[in-house]
């Protein structure tokens, strides 16, 4: 069961973290002493997020001279293991804490403490591909499926000439890179094709990718094995694209182009999963809308927090540094430095009521 997601009035931890930031580069351009927040923060995770964490760090720490924070893009499922075993602050996951997750202990947070799911990058997720005499590609879910299942192996396959009847693909075979290691941007991908093509991607979202074939470590590892292979496709984040071709996705009846402002619109059109915890946000995204300008295959991916840190100190400082990720600014030097899609005003201001919770 779902609920929607809701206006949210929001006071404390969030806004003062946002003022704290912008008080602090103020302070820094006038030559002033910069915001007393000192200490470190290490975080993990998400190799997806590794663009956007490298501007949020760089633009927090120039406002917080005392304050240094470090992550380690390790890939989502070792990110929220560290957390969960205590060696890390805060993680980065392209999927939220599972049920049994949440059922356990979290060795980041004071005894008892609740952890909480925050959704603060949102990013296409897109087919790369590197295919002889090939410039422009359509693709389907039933033929990424197919792909990634094993069913279709030529690229010459009627299916995809169906899709592609002026492409001159060429009689060659398929190699589908795939995340090797336990990723929640595997997850994502999965869910898509799950809730699109039931009947043909018949194992339900996992971290674990379910099929053969070649693995590679990280968004990064995939870009580079289908950038230095041959005939070759992939699923990564769109910041990570560089100079690879991308395939349009079909949509209703369009084939649609990825863009940060259609993958913002489906967030925007997808409610918040029913969870225990109000606090605790997951957006369950709609990836079978077939509504005008969204781009479903989407990435949400979240930072996990505690809602209560053994020190008060500590606390203090990831709110602040969460705050201003969340917060319109945090949103903004991400889309710029990384090509994520600002969460809207609105789902903002509910992000920022869950950091308020932090203590």
């Amino acid at each position: 069961m779902a609920t929607k997601r809701h206006p949210a009035t929001f006071l404390g931890a969030g806004v003062a973290a946002t003022v704290l930031f912008l008080s602090g580069c103020a302070a820094n351009e006038a030559g002033d002493e910069p915001s007393d927040l000192a200490g470190t923060l290490d975080g993990a995770g998400s190799s997806a997020q590794a663009s956007a964490e490298d501007v949020w760090i760089s633009q927090f720490q120039r406002a917080n001279g005392s304050v240094t924070i470090n992550y380690d893009p390790t890939g989502s499922g070792a990110g929220r293991e560290q957390f969960i075993g205590g060696g890390v602050n805060f993680a980065g996951s392209d999927s939220a804490l599972s049920d049994d997750e949440l059922a356990g202990s979290f060795g980041a947070c004071a005894p008892g403490s609740a952890a909480i799911d925050l959704p603060v990058y949102v990013s296409p997720l897109v087919l790369v591909y590197n295919v002889d005499g090939v410039d422009s590609l359509r693709l389907d879910p039933q033929t990424i499926a197919s792909i990634y299942s094993g069913a279709i192996t030529r690229w010459n396959d009627p299916a995809l000439v169906a899709l592609n009847p002026d492409a001159g693909l060429p009689d060659e075979p398929i190699s589908a890179v795939h995340r090797s290691d336990d990723s929640g941007t595997t997850k994502n991908f999965a869910d898509y094709l799950y809730q699109n093509v039931p009947d043909v991607w018949t194992n339900e979202p996992a971290d674990a990718f379910p099929y053969p074939g070649e693995g590679a470590q990280g968004n990064s590892g995939v870009v580079s094995a289908v950038a230095n292979g041959r005939n070759t496709i992939g699923y990564a984040d769109a910041s990570r694209v560089g100079d690879l071709s991308v395939a349009a996705l079909k949509v209703g009846n369009d084939f649609v182009d990825y863009s940060t402002e259609a993958a913002a619109a489906i967030i925007d059109e997808s409610p918040l999963v029913a969870r225990d915890n109000p606090n605790d946000l997951v957006v369950d995204v709609d990836r079978t809308s077939t509504a005008a300008g969204v781009y479903p295959l989407v990435l949400v991916s979240y930072l996990i927090a505690c809602e209560e840190y053994p020190d008060a100190d500590q606390a203090e400082l990831v709110s602040a540094y969460l705050g201003y990720v969340a917060s319109p600014e945090g949103q903004n030097a991400a889309a710029e430095s990384a090509g994520s899609a600002p969460l809207s005003a609105e789902f903002s201001a509910r992000v920022l009521d869950a950091i308020d919770s932090i203590r």
